[in-house]
């Protein structure tokens, strides 16, 4: 238990922003699922259209510092290769 006022103070903050950054984690997750769910179905426009979903998702993620802006873009990427490498292989 916190002994100052300050202490509690940060305690308090940091579990308020553990729930948002926990709640921005989890739309992330799911933005990614619907992706790959799309991309696995063989839908190509609803896996373009969740594509940018889930890139917007992970910009936003990372200008507010949910998550480090070299994990967003190595998602980015990786997702977007596998959007490509499914569209050359149909």
């Amino acid at each position: 238990m916190p002994n100052k006022k300050s202490a509690e103070r940060r305690v308090r903050n940091s579990a308020r922003k553990q729930l948002v950054n926990k709640s921005v984690k989890s739309l992330l997750r799911t933005r990614e699922r619907k992706f790959l769910t799309a991309l696995k179905n063989g839908n190509k426009d609803e896996a373009k259209t969740a594509l940018s979903a889930a890139i917007s998702a992970l910009d936003k993620a990372a200008k507010k510092g949910v998550i480090h802006w070299a994990k967003a873009d190595r998602k980015k990427s990786r997702l977007s290769l596998r959007l490509s490498g499914a569209t050359t292989a149909a």
